[in-house]
């Protein structure tokens, strides 16, 4: 039987497998190798198309706990400017820490005689239609409520036109939400009623702490 003569381009494939085996991870002898050097003579790397940035993530800031609640007409708010007692209330946005709740309560002399103060606020939570919360009592001094600040006690204060005093809410986190808080300088005087900037989750059968007036260290 007569061998027959491997054909020419067999051989030359052959002798390149061969020759170039040890480079074949460099260079490459394929099919594959041999156009991309084609296309690219220079061996330049080919750019890898980058992927689109994902669109930014819009988030809406959460509404303001006051904004969200109705606005009646309730009978008896302050009115704009200095009210005809000369004294002017208004709270602050308060704090809150495990539970326990804290709000500002400032009166001020915008009148033109110095006013004598002595004693606690007398304070009422209301809810959105100015009814009181059945059931909240309000106490003077923090006894009543876990983990409030000592109460510094009365003392008697003479504010001169201009100047405040400073007194302080406590309570307990709960479930519903007092609007509007009734304030007077003391029990028996005549009373206003101020919106705070935050409800109050005071909710029913709960006490509100309150601390004796102070001067006001507030500019």
């Amino acid at each position: 039987m007569i061998a027959t003569r491997p054909r020419p381009l067999r051989r030359a494939a052959l002798v390149c497998l061969l020759v170039l085996t040890p480079v074949l991870g460099a260079s490459g002898c394929g099919l594959s190798a041999e156009l991309d050097r084609e296309s690219n003579p220079e061996r330049t790397p080919t750019p890898t198309p980058s992927r689109p940035a994902p669109p930014p993530v819009s988030i809406e800031p959460l509404p303001s706990p006051a904004a969200s609640e109705p606005s009646p007409a309730v009978p008896g708010q302050q009115a704009e400017g200095c009210p005809e007692s000369g004294l002017r209330f208004a709270a602050d946005q308060g704090d809150a820490a495990m539970g326990l709740r804290a709000m500002g309560l400032d009166v001020t002399n915008c009148g033109d005689e110095p006013y004598e103060l002595n004693g606690y606020p007398a304070v009422t939570v209301l809810d959105g239609s100015g009814e009181a919360f059945p059931g909240v009592r309000t106490v003077q001094g923090t006894d009543q409520v876990s983990m409030a600040p000592e109460d510094p006690g009365p003392r008697p204060l003479t504010l001169a036109p201009g100047e405040s005093a400073h007194a302080a809410l406590y309570w307990r986190m709960n479930n519903t939400s007092g609007v509007y808080l009734r304030v007077a300088p003391k029990k028996r005087d005549d009373t206003v009623t101020v919106r705070p900037p935050y409800p109050l989750d005071i909710g029913p059968e709960n006490v509100l702490g309150t601390t004796a007036w102070q001067p006001s260290t507030r500019s």
